[in-house]
């Protein structure tokens, strides 16, 4: 009871009286308690917590990045991590599985492919979880943490409008993203407050890799009426785009600026050096286990979803729009 009265943040009294159902204890103060008890899972001493961290695609630098972060911290808080990741995790149903695993008290949810209803639904079950970088707008319920995509995205468009290009092509991601569509929208308002309508054909979805990059690239090239610039919605398909204004013989930044998004190791190792959004990858992933502990501890966070500002980075890849 001490120690169930220390997470929920009550006293020893009010957890008897939720134990005995009297009547006189508020409605959200019975929650915590009763949220409390589930988690303890046993009526001996808790011992230490541990949390499921779902990643469901490979573990490149992107991925790579959040799941080091997530461990890092998990690590300060002495707390054990379980990590699920790999394209065949997308397959398993995880979400109905996770409140009824013994040794598991919450869960970070990296990019979940299941949509807001699963997320909904999980959450009503008295399960704790953050997601990082939600796939689709998050219910107002859920704990969130993202980049702040549609700022970044507009950020980098201005940049190429002062750099004189008015006719961009889009290499966006898949139609179904979150961050594909604000970041498309935040290319959309620079055009329009340089007065410029977007052109629907110049906008491509694909899938966020290099392979796809240099098909995209290569339809928007190839069009009699070629675009002066090309923005990525992530650095690997910006390297697929590279590739195929190469394969045309343009030149990079002279005939041709490309810019991507994220800012990964890549980004600085191809010639020209991507001009690029950083985001917060590393912080994103410490944030959401701070949001997380904040949950395990009875609190609701004062936040539900956290957007992290994003940085241009200019390099070799970008310049003035050809005559």
């Amino acid at each position: 009871m001490r120690d169930i009265a220390a997470e929920a943040g009550v006293s020893i009294a009010t957890v008897s009286r939720v134990l005995n159902d009297h009547v006189n204890v508020a409605p959200r103060t019975r929650e915590l308690v009763l949220q409390a008890m589930a988690r303890s899972r046993t009526d001996a001493p808790r011992g230490r917590r541990t949390v499921h961290v779902r990643c469901p695609y490979v573990l490149t630098d992107y991925f790579g990045l959040i799941v080091s972060s997530i461990a890092e911290t998990l690590r300060l808080h002495n707390v054990r991590m379980v990590l699920d990741a790999g394209v065949s995790s997308q397959r398993s149903d995880v979400l109905t599985t996770l409140p009824d695993e013994p040794d598991v008290d919450a869960a970070i949810l990296i990019l979940p492919p299941e949509d807001g209803d699963r997320l909904v639904a999980l959450a009503r079950r008295g399960f704790p979880f953050v997601v990082v970088d939600p796939r689709t707008a998050p219910p107002p319920d859920v704990a969130s943490v993202s980049a702040a995509h549609l700022a970044g995205a507009r950020a980098l468009t201005a940049h190429l409008v002062e750099l004189g290009h008015r006719d961009i092509g889009v290499i966006a991601g898949p139609l179904d993203w979150l961050a594909g569509d604000a970041r498309t929208a935040g290319h959309h308002a620079a055009l329009a407050q340089a007065g410029v309508l977007p052109a629907p054909h110049r906008v491509h979805h694909v899938e966020p890799t290099a392979a796809e990059g240099v098909r995209a690239a290569a339809d928007l090239l190839d069009e009699p009426d070629r675009p002066t610039a090309i923005v990525c919605f992530n650095d690997k398909l910006a390297v697929g785009a590279l590739r195929a204004a190469h394969d045309r013989g343009l030149r990079v930044p002279e005939d041709l600026s490309v810019a991507g998004f994220d800012d990964i190791d890549l980004s600085r190792a191809t010639r020209p050096a991507l001009t690029t959004v950083r985001q917060p990858l590393q912080e994103m992933g410490r944030i959401a286990v701070t949001q997380l502990m904040r949950v395990l501890d009875g609190h609701r966070p004062e936040a539900l979803h956290l957007e992290l500002s994003t940085t241009l980075v200019v390099r070799d890849s970008t310049g003035p729009a050809p005559a």
